[in-house]
Formats: structure tokens, sequence, C-alpha cells
């Protein structure tokens, strides 16, 4: 008996299938084998076409049971994780109406602030615990305001995942948590906010029937068992965004625990029993995984837009798309020798209140310094906006003391992991585990084929360490960036 699991991301689409009676290791793929285009067709838009999604999505299904060699039968449950704060519209026949507006996206800062400006201050801080800043919410109000014919035929809104769903089962739905991401929900009432509608000036049909992330929200239909083998009426019984279910895949549930990813962004994720709002909006708080009404879990995000796809933009434009392994080499060969780089190149950095700071490098000099010196410039930028964002955290006093994370993207690189180790002062334990294994454990959980999430988190193994170090010279460089960011932000006020 098997669970599959998804993982929708922005670069490629991540599929797992885990073999219920432990006997067998997990099996991953993921397609497509380059990365997933982002189309920007106006400075600072970042859109995917959700029929991408989707066909890649197909592809790796099958993939994956070809790799694991089981018949497709053999699944009892389908989970999903996905990018968040994305916008999906459909029309009444269920064809999307515009390209996604994914998280990366920019051009709704106005939008939210529109929103802002018609809810009362209480509800932003009691009920929703948020303000709509660039979220879902104001991608919508944004669509609203500037593509009013394509508005006029929306017939559902939905997230990436959700999207996903309804291509499986032909049923429109969501969970309170992904509501929450979006700057939809009231957490005090646990339904989409009257207020948000009202400030919207739009209906509550319009959106998902809802559920929570564990159970069985729709079943999958006859045309895709016609695509996979896989069964008609396999239950979907997990969803999530891909940070409270990467928390998830870590075996962060509890109180004072935290996770972290450096894929494309990066993002620090503690979990806590009360919620945690900031005035300035740098850090979100959303329900995580296991929320329930009279049980309230909530995830509190700090995101950098701009990590993982600074060291690929450094991989393809200054060497020649060589491994990240070779390129771990290098840059661990090298000292940054007074180069800083600031990773913020991939649109507005909410930790920077919603400044689009862009990227840039100081400290270059053309007679002393070669592309493996920038390169370590880079990687350090990216540790150095970490530890600048558990520097907020640590002000909302929800600083992590230890960190879990997945053994994939930038944490595979010990030149990161250990500067970001050595000026935070954080241990950061490393896991084997991918955010698609989560999901398909989820769906395990919630189609109730397993009991206790503990009975699959046995497999669930440290595989490696780093702990805070005394690195003078690292936390100095910190410092000196750390000040030049300051500069860099009041010259943009």
């Amino acid at each position: 008996m098997y669970s599959l699991g998804l993982d929708i991301g922005s670069s490629s689409i991540k599929i797992a299938l885990v073999d219920l009676s432990g006997k067998r290791e997990a099996t991953v793929v993921r397609v497509p084998e380059t990365e997933m285009t982002i189309q920007s067709p106006v400075i600072h838009w970042a859109e995917q076409d959700p029929d991408e999604w989707w066909h890649h999505s197909i592809e790796g299904i099958n993939k994956a049971i070809q790799v694991a060699g089981i018949q497709a039968d053999q699944i009892h449950s389908i989970g999903i994780a996905y990018q968040m704060h994305g916008l999906v519209l459909i029309d009444s026949e269920g064809k999307p109406l515009r390209p996604a507006i994914i998280w990366c996206d920019s051009r709704a800062v106005e939008s939210g602030k529109s929103i802002e400006s018609s809810l009362d201050e209480t509800i932003i801080k009691k009920s929703l615990y948020n303000l709509p800043g660039n979220f879902t919410a104001s991608k919508l109000k944004w669509v609203m305001d500037h593509e009013a014919a394509i508005f006029n035929k929306v017939d559902k809104i939905m997230l990436p995942g959700d999207y996903i769903a309804f291509r499986m089962s032909g049923e429109v739905t969501s969970t309170y948590t992904g509501m929450s991401e979006g700057v939809f929900f009231d957490f005090k009432q646990h339904e989409i906010s009257r207020e948000v509608l009202a400030a919207l000036g739009i209906n509550e049909a319009v959106f998902p029937k809802l559920g929570g992330s564990f159970g069985i929200l729709a079943s999958t239909n006859a045309a895709f068992e016609k695509r996979t083998g896989i069964p008609t009426g396999t239950p979907l019984s997990y969803r999530a965004g891909d940070q409270p279910n990467n928390a998830f895949s870590l075996g962060v549930l509890s109180d004072g625990e935290a996770a972290g990813t450096g894929g494309t962004s990066g993002v620090i994720y503690t979990v806590s029993n009360t919620a945690t709002y900031d005035d300035i909006n740098r850090v979100n708080t959303f329900a995580h995984v296991n929320h329930e009404k009279g049980r309230p879990s909530f995830g509190t995000l700090l995101c950098i837009n701009g990590t993982g796809i600074l060291y690929n933009w450094l991989r393809t434009q200054f060497f020649n798309d060589q491994h990240y392994k070779d390129l771990e080499i290098l840059a661990s060969q090298v000292q940054s020798d007074g180069i800083i780089f600031f990773p913020f190149g991939n649109g507005a950095e909410r930790m920077l209140g919603n400044k689009v700071v862009n990227a840039g490098i100081k400290g270059l000099d053309f007679n002393r310094h070669n592309k493996a010196q920038i390169l370590r410039a880079g990687l350090e930028g990216i540790a150095f906006a970490f530890v600048y964002g558990i520097e907020i955290l640590d002000e909302l006093g929800v600083k992590p003391q230890k960190l879990k994370v997945g053994n994939d993207n930038l944490f595979q690189s010990a030149v990161f992991s250990q500067t970001l180790s050595d000026v935070s002062g954080i241990e950061i334990q490393v896991y084997e585990t991918t955010g698609a294994i989560g999901a398909a454990k989820g769906a395990a959980l919630g189609a109730g084929l397993v009991t206790e999430i503990s009975t699959l988190n046995k497999d669930l193994k440290s595989i490696r360490s780093f702990y805070p170090r005394n690195n003078v010279f690292a936390e100095e460089t910190y410092l000196h960036w750390k000040k030049e960011l300051t500069n860099q932000i009041s010259i943009q006020q």
C-alpha cells in the first residue's frame, strides 16, 4: 500500500511514493529536468501557467510509478503541497482565465494597502493576524481593479495546490491554512473573513469548500484514472502550502519548534500555540497544518524572496551551469575578501517592509577579486539575509534555538549552512526528507491509513548537523553587510 505526495513548486514538481509498510525507501522524482520558467511580462511581475503544473504533475506521477515498479492501484491516498500565496482564477468550465500570479510577484502591494484602508485595525490584529500585504487577497484585488473583464468571468478563486486537486477530482476545495496564507481567513470565526469579503466587494460563493489539512477533501475522478491508472475514488486527504508542509515533513508540529528552507526563496518557520503579530508586517502568522478551532497551532513565517534564485543565477551567468557540488568546492577554497552581496533580487522583500531593494554587489576590486570570490560572497550574503531575519524573530520573541531543514537546495552547501550557524548562533539539523514525502505521509494520516504520524516518521533521522563556531571574520563581515543594507534601504526611502 502506497501514498502519493506532490510538491508543486515554481521551479519544479516533486513526486514521492511512500511505502506505508515501511519496507521500502520512498521513491522521489522531479520534473521537468530543467527549471520551469517564471514569466515576467512587466517588471516585478511573476506568472506561471497552471496547466504547465498539471502537465508536469501527470508526467511526474507516471514516472514515479514506473521508477518504483508498482501498480497504480497500489496507491491509496494522495497529498498535495504547493507554492504559497499564488492566485489561480477559473471560469465556469474550470479553465484558467489568466496565468497564475505566483508568490514572488510584487505588483499587488498598493492593492493590499487599499484593502487595509477598508479594514478596522482590530480585525487585522485580532482576527487576520496579518496585513493584506502582497498576499493572495491583494493579488485578487489587483485583478479586480486592472483586469475587470477577466474578473467578471471568475467562477472560483484557488491557490496553486487547489487547482491541481481540482484537476484530479473535478471538485473545488481548499483548506483553512490555505485561506490564512491568502489573508482571507478569520481566525476568531474560523471561516472566510466577512470583513475582507466586504473590503473586496465579493461574495463567498467564489471560494472553494474548506476543510482541514488532514482529511478527505475530495476524491479522484475517472479522467485522472485514465491518465495515471490511479483508481477513481482515491482520497485527496492532505493539502498544505510548501512551508507549513516542510515543517510537517521535518516533524515540526509543537510549540517552540522551527523549520527552514533554502530553495528559490528562503524561509524560517516557527510553530507556536499563540499567534505572533508584527506591526510592520515583516513576518506573518498562518494556521499550521494541525490548527483546529479549539486547539490552535500557528506558524510564524519569515520569508526572503531572493536566496536560492541568486545561487542559480550565479551558476548560469558565471559558471556555465556547472553542478552545485563543483560550485561548493570553488566557494570553499576562497574567502570573500571584502565583497558583500545583497541577494534581494526577486521582488518585494517582506522582511524589508515590502520594499524592492534589488540585488547588489559592493566592495568589488577588479585587480584583486575573481568569480569564485563573488560566488563565496553570494552564499555568505544569502546566509546573512537569514541572520537578519532571525534577528527580527528574536525581536518578536520567537527566535528558534535549533533549525530543522531538509537535505536539499541551499542546505546542501556547507559554506552557506556553516556561515548561517556561526553568525546566528543556531544549531542546524539536516534531515533526509522532502516536501513531497511529507505530503505523502500527511495523506496517509488524513485518509486514516495510519493513526500516528510517529509511525511514518521512524525513518526521519538527522544525517548531519552544523554547530555554531567562533567565526570572527564572518561576524564582522555580517555587521558590515548589515550596515550597508541599512544605508541602501534609507537611500530608497
